[in-house]
């Protein structure tokens, strides 16, 4: 019998416990209900619907860093480092999954084909390329630094 209230009282306060999510400064989570963006959760806390929503992007706004590696030229390996943010999160979610996909196929695009000559301001124009692609994701990217091995 007080196993039963124990348990009786149990389940509710889990479910209540579940509806409320703490967004911490500097970041939006993605709300989706049966597979669709419901809404953006904002810094703060927020009650949503447990067993049905579910947070599916915890999108940072501060701005990140992906390492790359550039194609093979002249057997020298062009590697770097590419510093983005989310200006746009609705604009983002739909893509965050395959961001860093992005960001290498069009770092490794961007190097193919460039000669030893045009090695000065190459950074810049990795970042321009890539900023043509991302900036309709809602996204930008701020700086590429490059190493050259």
């Amino acid at each position: 019998m007080m196993t039963l209230l124990t348990l009786l009282l149990a389940i509710p306060a889990a479910l209540i416990a579940s509806a409320v999510r703490y967004v911490p400064a500097g970041q939006v989570y993605s709300v989706y209900r049966r597979g669709k963006l419901v809404r953006l959760l904002q810094t703060g806390t927020h009650l949503v619907l447990p067993l049905l929503d579910r947070v599916a992007h915890k999108i940072n706004l501060a701005g990140q860093t992906l390492r790359f590696e550039g194609p093979q030229a002249d057997a020298r390996d062009m590697r770097g480092t590419v510093y983005w943010q989310v200006l746009e999160p609705e604009r983002a979610d739909a893509v965050f999954e395959q961001v860093d996909q992005l960001i290498r196929r069009g770092a490794q695009e961007a190097l193919r084909g460039e000669s030893q000559a045009d090695r000065r301001d190459l950074g810049a124009r990795v970042k321009q390329a890539l900023n043509s692609a991302l900036r309709e994701r809602g996204m930008m990217v701020t700086r590429v630094e490059l190493d050259a091995t």
